[in-house]
């Protein structure tokens, strides 16, 4: 799984492969992707960084949508839990999957200047914390792996010293 969020690559593309991904997906698996749930979904693979439901609610309400945020909240839970979007705990917003149909455990890294998300593996981070937690005898059952700091867009437009 390669990173995705601060590499050049094909936006259209980028946001063709997550909409076709979860519409295979749900044909698969006999899931509904409602225009609602399409819609959320369509906005944050345009957007390549963490929204918040109400955020996703500004952009359908521009677009002369009716968006009510049970209705955000319900169609983020279904893209969540069937691996087409992750939340970013640490900002409480919601990211599109950079490789939805894969099974994976994603670690984020996040721009503290422009809010922009990569999506990185994070196998070796999460095997070494469960390694971690079982030599304390801890029982694990969840690790979330969020990273801050600044992309290299940022990075470069900040003078250093």
């Amino acid at each position: 799984m390669d990173p995705l969020g601060f590499t050049r690559h094909d936006h259209d593309q980028c946001r063709s492969h997550g909409l076709h991904s979860a519409e295979e997906v749900c044909a698969r698996d006999g899931l509904s992707l409602t225009p609602q749930r399409r819609r959320v979904l369509e906005i944050l693979l345009r957007q390549h960084r963490a929204m918040g439901a109400y955020d996703l609610m500004d952009v359908m309400r521009e677009e002369g949508r009716a968006a009510q945020p049970p209705t955000v909240y319900r169609a983020l839970d279904f893209l969540v839990s069937n691996g087409f979007a992750h939340k970013i705990e640490r900002l409480n917003a919601f990211v599109a999957c950079a490789h939805p149909g894969e099974r994976h455990k994603p670690a984020f890294l996040l721009c503290r200047a422009c809010g922009a998300v990569a999506e990185m593996p994070a196998r070796a981070i999460t095997d070494a914390v469960r390694a971690a937690a079982e030599s304390l005898d801890f029982a694990l059952e969840r690790v979330v792996v969020e990273a801050e700091g600044l992309c290299p867009r940022c990075r470069e437009a900040k003078p250093c010293g």
